[in-house]
């Protein structure tokens, strides 16, 4: 057991970069961006139905946190999804953004970056395999770039889950319209998202050019509750709630509040 863990504890700090902080048992949990309260408060808060008999796909899984998750609460088949995360060089990812910090210049995209984009090799991944080994775990990986692979060959599921990567996506009202061809059910978004007071019943999205939310050069736009729903009918979804915006805090001189949403969609 002793050679084991060391053997596992090795594995982990391997790893340059954790996102998700997930339990691989025996007391090891790792050390991910994400702590693992918020990760589990954020899986509470997607109000999931049992997942039992049902198939799921996580696109954007990262590390799979959630793809774990969702295969630990009884999911005939989970599939984790990513392309982009997995295709970067974390370790020089940190040293570049930092550096950028420190010369005040703007990242720029990650994927015209030839020293961090490795889409051969897939450094990125890491994380991922080594918390597959460590649970043993039945996850499906599947490595696409959701926007431009066959969805014929992935098929439909149950589920969908889309956390924390709708404001990453260029064109939203196409990606929606691909993940409708996913879903037999239900599609469940977590995204950042942004509320005005006064503007509730207006659909608006916040544009990103650059690294204009925290710093991070790959998010593109950031909907308010009330465009977030109309995107998710617009791509085909008949039934769609979400929660009301929460008390609103501005975080800069204006009214302009931001915060995290989950969408619930539904055939």
């Amino acid at each position: 057991m002793a050679r084991k863990l060391r053997k596992l504890t090795k594995a982990v700090d391997s790893v340059p970069y954790w996102y998700h902080s997930i339990d691989l048992g025996d007391g090891i949990v790792t050390d991910g961006a994400r702590s693992a309260d918020d990760l589990a408060a954020t899986w509470d808060a997607l109000d999931l139905p049992d997942l039992r008999a049902r198939s799921v796909i996580d696109v954007g899984a990262w590390d799979g946190y959630f793809s774990f998750r969702a295969e630990d609460a009884g999911a005939s088949r989970v599939v984790a999804l990513d392309h982009y995360a997995w295709s970067l060089d974390l370790a020089r990812k940190l040293d570049y953004d930092e550096q950028c910090r420190r010369d005040g210049v703007t990242p720029v995209q990650y994927h015209t970056h030839p020293g961090i984009w490795r889409p051969d090799d897939l450094p990125g991944k890491a994380g991922f395999d080594t918390a597959h080994r460590a649970r043993e775990s039945g996850v499906e990986s599947v490595v696409g770039d959701f926007m431009r692979m066959d969805l014929e060959r992935l098929g439909t599921f149950d589920v969908v889950l889309l956390l924390g990567v709708l404001d990453r996506m260029r064109h939203p009202v196409l990606a929606l319209e691909r993940l409708a061809r996913l879903a037999r059910d239900l599609l469940v978004v977590e995204t950042e998202a942004v509320a005005v007071p006064g503007f509730e019943h207006h659909g608006f999205a916040e544009f990103m050019e650059s690294d204009e939310l925290d710093g991070d050069p790959t998010t593109w736009w950031v909907p308010n509750r009330h465009a977030a729903m109309a995107l998710c009918r617009t791509a085909g979804f008949s039934q769609v709630e979400a929660a009301a915006d929460p008390a609103q805090r501005p975080t800069r001189g204006d009214a302009l509040h931001r915060y995290r949403l989950v969408v619930k969609a539904s055939k």
